[in-house]
């Protein structure tokens, strides 16, 4: 587990380090100076030109740090100051003092053309307000040029916060950030701008952030050393059992993905509970699955049926005696994929939230589902906070939904494209303290919930495809049917999902990635990664 942070935090960490622990922020400066020229000396060769531009803040001090030492090594190096010397920060000036007194050369109009690399230290993560005028102009001029770009802690220009570009920013080849992952380098545009991105242990002591706290946090392979340990004398009961409720009448695909998805994740016994007409289809796709129907079965007239008038004066027929029997046997359901929302979907998923909110075990709810609910909600003329409390009223409290935009707008009422261009402001406004496990999915997905945020940061846009969020409920059923708790569960799904689409997409490409391709990945990231996930349990 890899920590993230804002601007805000990253600000407490720094004077809790200097004033609380005693660490002098010239310290800190050189210590980060040393990290960039790290960097690129993996790149840069000693006949390289190397122009350091320079903002007034302490950003631009470490720039002009860095920028030292790299002269000192023998590099031919200078320093552009994109402000008036006079109007800096103390640290800003000290290092001045010191690069005038070894001779590099510093002015405020140099030819950028001249040099083939870039030290950006123009603005760091303090920034908030859109760049304009002269910095705007040296952004673009270094942005238009042929040169290897290296960013201070981030690209300048972008938000620290949210990956926003503010009016303009620096498009870098690298940036090396100090002490934690900015949450603006892990969001679009953000990651787009900030080239590979190194994260620098420059001396923040652990008890900062702890005293401050992250704001996020996101997995890398060593965290698959939490998926559920199996036991060697196990059976196909210890593994967890999967129901997924799913597919309407012709809709089969997305419970067949769903259900293959849990299974390749490790779960003991999968059943689909479908309607009636997909049994062929299902049992020939996958044998290995327990198989019932949801609706009137003309195989089993031993089913208890339900049938209610709809709106339309149609007959909506539900098997009680199947759903009641499948709910029981299993530890984790799904429901929604393909499910559609008739009016036999709706009394469907009413039922099994009677059921399950009364036994307490753990629901993913997905896809179709999620429009039901929120059509529930429509019913009523309620502010974003009381639909989610509605929700919340309506699931057990380890329950997990899984909306993409458009679900996530019918949830919330809110525009779509308020949601993709804000996720982090939405994830932080209405989920924070949620009771509930929202899988919020995006280009960047977010899992919130108890405990706490979750960026992921594996796969690539080749999973947008249809099915692939079919399979991501799959991967989460399973985890949760095999003891974890649901927030972890979850977590590590969509971490698991987007290195099945990396695999995937290097098999073929991201133009040919199709959900059942992701599906089949899953065991093969398990086994190749297994050894790591043996030797860091």
């Amino acid at each position: 587990m890899k920590y993230i942070v804002d601007s805000n935090r990253m600000k407490q960490i720094d004077i809790y380090t200097m004033d609380v622990i005693g660490i002098p922020s010239l310290v800190l400066m050189e210590r980060a100076a040393l990290e960039v020229v790290s960097v690129m000396k993996q790149v840069i060769k000693k006949e390289d030109r190397i122009l350091a531009v320079c903002g007034p803040g302490n950003n631009g001090a470490d720039g002009v740090a860095a920028a030292r030492i790299l002269f000192m090594q023998g590099f031919e190096v200078a320093i552009l100051l994109t402000f008036d010397r006079e109007k800096c920060s103390r640290e800003m000036q000290t290092q001045l003092e010191i690069a005038s007194k070894l001779g590099i050369k510093i002015d405020n109009s140099i030819n950028i053309g001249e040099y083939n690399i870039i030290v950006d230290a123009i603005f760091g993560i303090g920034l908030s307000k859109p760049v304009t005028g002269g910095f705007a102009e040296i952004i673009d001029e270094i942005n238009g040029g042929k040169h290897i770009v290296f960013s201070v802690d981030i690209p300048s220009g972008i938000s620290a916060d949210n990956g926003k570009v503010l009016k303009t920013a620096i498009k870098a080849d690298y940036t090396v950030t100090f002490g934690y992952m900015k949450q603006g380098l892990l969001m679009y545009p953000g990651v787009s701008y900030a080239g590979k991105v190194t994260v620098s242990d420059i001396g923040f002591p652990d008890i900062a952030l702890r005293q401050v706290g992250p704001a996020a946090f996101y997995y890398t392979e060593e965290d698959l050393c939490r998926l559920p340990y199996r036991k060697s004398d196990g059976h196909k009961g210890t593994f967890g059992k999967v129901l997924v409720i799913a597919g309407s009448e012709g809709m089969a695909g997305a419970a067949y993905l769903s259900a293959k998805a849990a299974y390749r994740t490790g779960a003991g016994m999968v059943k689909i509970l479908t309607a009636a007409k997909n049994r062929n289809v299902i049992q020939t796709l996958l044998p290995e699955a327990l198989f019932a129907p949801y609706d009137y079965d003309e195989d089993d007239e031993e089913n208890e049926i339900i049938s209610n008038g709809n709106r339309r004066g149609e007959s909506v027929s539900i098997s009680v005696g199947n759903l009641i029997k499948a709910l029981d046997w299993a530890d984790v359901s799904v429901i929604g994929p393909g499910l559609g929302i008739s009016d036999k979907s709706r009394d469907l998923l009413t039922f099994v939230l009677d059921v399950v909110k009364n036994k307490r075990k753990p629901l993913v709810i997905d896809a179709d589902a999620i429009n039901i609910l929120a059509g529930m909600l429509d019913r009523e003329s309620l502010s974003v906070k009381d639909r989610l409390e509605k929700i919340e009223s309506l699931l057990p409290e380890n329950s997990v939904l899984t909306p993409h935009p458009i679900e996530l707008s019918r949830i919330l009422n809110v525009p779509a494209s308020e949601i993709t261009d804000n996720i982090i402001d939405i994830a932080n406004q209405y989920f924070y303290n949620s009771k509930l496990i929202y899988v919020l999915k995006n280009a960047r997905t977010i899992v919130m919930g108890p405990g706490g945020k979750y960026i992921n940061i594996s796969g690539n846009n080749g999973m947008a495809t249809a099915g692939s969020g079919d399979v991501l409920t799959g991967i989460i059923a399973a985890l949760t049917a095999q003891g974890l708790d649901a927030y972890e569960a979850a977590c590590l799904a969509v971490y698991m999902h987007g290195l099945a689409g990396e695999l995937a997409a290097q098999k073929s490409s991201v133009y040919s990635v199709m959900a059942g391709d992701i599906a089949d990945a899953i065991g093969e990231i398990l086994h190749d990664k297994q050894n790591t996930i043996l030797e860091t349990r």
